[in-house]
């Protein structure tokens, strides 16, 4: 099983963030502009993991050179049904250094939305910040 996967599954916030490299660059289903940077990442982790429930992955795609990856997943948001896939780049250390997360459909893209909201969030955290 990929570290990635296993850090999810295993709900292992410190291994998860382990993997993240420090200019790692996130972007998010819900918000227009990337997340830059492995503390700002590790938060968003951090708090979806209060979002979703019974997160599983089901299916994963790798590239024969193994720095790309893409892992389906599905969760649910209270009774919202969440498809989605997070997009994973390793840099040649085999840190995370692009994270881009699609969901759907859009009920649950507006239901992550919405719960995401409920915590607050540091401006400097943007790429363009």
């Amino acid at each position: 099983m990929h570290p990635f996967r296993k850090a999810v599954e295993a709900g292992d916030h410190d291994a998860l963030v382990a993997l993240l490299a420090d200019n790692v660059v996130f972007t998010s289903p819900v918000a227009f502009r990337p997340y830059a940077g492995k503390e700002t990442t590790a938060a968003i982790l951090g708090r979806v993991t209060q979002v979703f429930s019974d997160l599983r992955y089901v299916r994963e795609i790798a590239d024969p050179g193994g720095r790309d990856h893409a892992f389906l997943f599905t969760a649910r948001i209270g009774d919202v049904v969440v498809n989605g896939c997070d997009f994973l780049h390793f840099d040649e250390d085999g840190r995370i250094d692009d994270f881009l997360v699609m969901v759907r459909p859009l009920s649950a893209a507006n239901a992550l939305a919405e719960a995401m909201a409920r915590f607050a969030w540091p401006a400097k955290g943007s790429a363009e910040a």
